[in-house]
């Protein structure tokens, strides 16, 4: 298999991160319209807005594979953390190593950039991914909730 680039999200990359990210929805139950992808993808070619993302792709191809990241204050710590909050890869190339190529770039930048963390949460049923998850970083005791404001 040919290497796997990780790399900043570009303008170019519209079109399989649309393919990707409305993947990443379909896996999740989650109802994404194209407005919705727009809002997502405007922010991440805004250098100003606090989300980014990275792309994979194998070899020269297209992308495979997607993450989205931001930082985060963490004031019991008086640190700043890296959170992931969505990371995709193609069904077609699971189990390549793009998943793993993609969490570890963002912990190097995490280290180069002096975040004290990176984070991410998955939903408990996502048993391939807290394979790689479990390989890859520490499971923590927090639970999550959510409320409606």
């Amino acid at each position: 298999m040919a290497e796997i680039s990780v790399l900043p999200v570009k303008p170019e990359h519209r079109a399989a991160w649309d393919t990707l990210y409305q993947g990443y929805a379909r896996f999740y139950r989650v109802e994404q319209t194209s407005a919705m992808r727009d809002t997502v993808w405007s922010w991440l070619m805004d250098p100003a807005h606090e989300v980014s993302g990275l792309v994979a792709v194998i070899g020269q191809g297209a992308p495979v594979g997607l993450a989205h990241y931001r930082p985060f204050a963490r004031p019991l710590s008086a640190s700043r953390g890296l959170f992931l909050d969505d990371l995709f890869v193609d069904p077609a190339v699971r189990g390549s190593g793009v998943a793993d190529r993609l969490v570890e770039s963002l912990a190097a930048k995490a280290s180069a950039e002096g975040y004290s963390v990176l984070r991410w949460i998955t939903a408990e049923n996502n048993y391939r991914a807290r394979g790689l998850y479990d390989r890859l970083a520490k499971r923590t005791q927090w639970v999550t909730y959510d409320m409606a404001p």
